[in-house]
C-alpha cells in the first residue's frame, strides 16, 4: 500500500506524536511500504523527520516529491530520497505543486492529512483525494 500526505505549512510541532504513532500503525497493520512525501512546510517536514527515522527500524521507502527542479537558490536542500515526477516538467511553474499533489494522490491508497481550516491547499487536496475513494486518516482534532 503507498501513502501521501497533504498538512498546513504552519502545522504546530504538537501534533508529532500523533503522527509518529499513526505512521507505525500504518506499517504495522495496514502493509504501507510506500509513502510519497511533499516539501513545503511544517507538516511536510515532520512527516519526512518520522518517516527517516522510521525506516531504521521498518522496510520502508519514502520519496519526497519535488514540483520543481533543484536550483542554485535551493542548493543546499537535502535530497537524499527525492523524485521527480515523469510529466511536471511540461507544466507551468505556477501549477507545478498542484499537479505533484494530484499525482500523489494518484500513486496513494491512504492520505494522512493534517487539515484544520478550509483555506490553503492542504484542504483543497484533501477533498480532491475523498472525491477520488482515496482512504483518508484526519489528524486534526478539528478536522474539516
Amino acid at each position: 500500500m503507498v501513502c501521501t500526505f497533504f498538512g498546513h505549512k504552519d502545522t504546530p510541532k504538537e501534533i508529532e506524536p500523533t503522527l509518529r504513532s499513526t505512521l507505525i500503525d500504518l506499517i504495522e497493520n495496514k502493509n504501507v511500504a510506500m509513502f510519497y512525501i511533499g516539501n513545503n512546510g511544517k507538516f511536510d517536514t515532520m512527516v519526512r523527520r518520522q518517516l527517516e527515522d522510521l525506516s531504521r527500524t521498518y522496510s520502508i521507502t519514502y520519496n519526497v516529491v519535488l514540483a520543481y527542479l533543484p536550483t542554485k537558490k535551493n542548493k543546499y536542500d537535502n535530497l537524499t530520497n527525492t523524485i521527480y515526477p515523469e510529466g511536471i516538467e511540461t507544466v507551468p511553474k505556477r501549477f507545478a505543486i498542484s499537479w505533484r499533489n494530484k499525482w500523489m494522490i494518484q500513486q496513494s491508497d491512504i492520505v494522512v492529512t493534517y487539515v484544520t481550516h478550509a483555506l490553503g491547499g492542504a484542504s483543497q487536496f484533501k477533498d480532491i483525494a475523498k472525491r477520488k475513494g482515496k482512504f483518508i486518516l484526519e489528524l486534526a482534532l478539528n478536522s474539516l
